[in-house]
């Protein structure tokens, strides 16, 4: 079982990045996705979820902001960050009761 996130970078205040996650080891289409991510100098925070059904939700915090989407036929769940703040800067992680290595995201000017 593996999650492989990719697409962070650099980003200035209120730009955009994509995110990507491709599973491989296990049935993606019968899992539930997540995103969470981890602020430097703190603990894990939930950031959005995506059922089976693709069903969503999104934390308070970033709702009407980011996307999470997924294609069952390339193994893949993504994260559309829209109007980016500083404190969206993170590592974002992909999650299906396991996390991948995660992706830094640096939203700064």
């Amino acid at each position: 079982e593996e999650l492989v996130e990719s697409g962070g970078g650099l980003v200035e205040p209120g730009g955009s990045l994509r995110l990507s996650c491709v599973a491989s080891g296990f049935t993606f289409s019968t899992y539930g996705m997540a995103w969470a991510r981890q602020i430097p100098g703190q603990g894990f925070e939930w950031v959005c979820s995506i059922l089976e059904d693709g069903t969503t939700f999104y934390s308070n915090s970033v709702k009407g902001r980011f996307t999470i989407s997924r294609d069952n036929a390339k193994n893949a769940v993504y994260l559309q960050m829209d109007s980016l703040k500083s404190e969206d800067t993170a590592v974002y992680y992909c999650a299906a009761g396991f996390l991948g290595q995660g992706t830094p995201v640096t939203v700064s000017s």
